[in-house]
């Protein structure tokens, strides 16, 4: 896996206009795991593409009256299948964690990158997804100084009460077992 001009060169790219600039365009520093479906509970639509891009039909789902006017993104999807969708290019902030605290420091999305899974809190990942973030993470690891192992957290960490992704069926360990120690340039 392979970065250029911030961008993940071998995935499909849809261009999300919920970005802007970092504050500090230098300090990539966290990675935040979320996962996401649309509508609940189901897998495989364009329904998060929608989303991300401000083209979610209220008329086509119950629950998207709810939300299709929200302005949200993510950096990046891991589907089921392991294909992966970059939305907003690593050096742009993505506005995927909303208010949100990491270690004292407020507004995760000004440091971070948010990466959603195509799934729900209780029902388990697949081995594709688990397979692709820790490519992602590793690759991620090697080209950002800042990011580290230890600065890998759920967006139920970040906003403790208001959200509880990627929730109890994300396996931290088998991320954390499938990355290299040190990852090295």
């Amino acid at each position: 896996m392979h970065l250029a001009e911030h961008r993940i060169t071998d995935c499909c790219q849809i261009m999300s206009p919920n970005c802007d600039e970092r504050p500090d365009p230098d300090d990539i520093s966290l990675i935040v795991i979320h996962c996401i479906s649309l509508p609940p509970g189901e897998f495989g639509t364009a329904c998060i593409d929608q989303l991300f891009c401000n083209d979610l039909n209220p008329a086509d789902h119950p629950y998207f009256e709810s939300i299709h006017q929200l302005k949200v993104s993510a950096h990046l999807l891991i589907k089921r299948t392991g294909e992966i969708t970059q939305y907003v290019p690593f050096n742009l902030r993505a506005w995927h964690a909303g208010m949100s605290e990491y270690q004292g420091r407020q507004r995760c999305n000004d440091f971070s990158i948010g990466i959603e899974l195509e799934g729900m809190d209780t029902t388990r990942y697949t081995s594709e997804q688990y397979t692709q973030l820790i490519a992602v993470i590793d690759c991620l690891l090697k080209h950002y100084p800042k990011l580290s192992r230890q600065a890998i957290t759920g967006h139920s960490d970040i906003a403790p009460g208001r959200k509880t992704d990627p929730g109890p069926a994300f396996d931290w360990d088998r991320l954390f077992k499938g990355l290299p120690e040190v990852s090295q340039d």
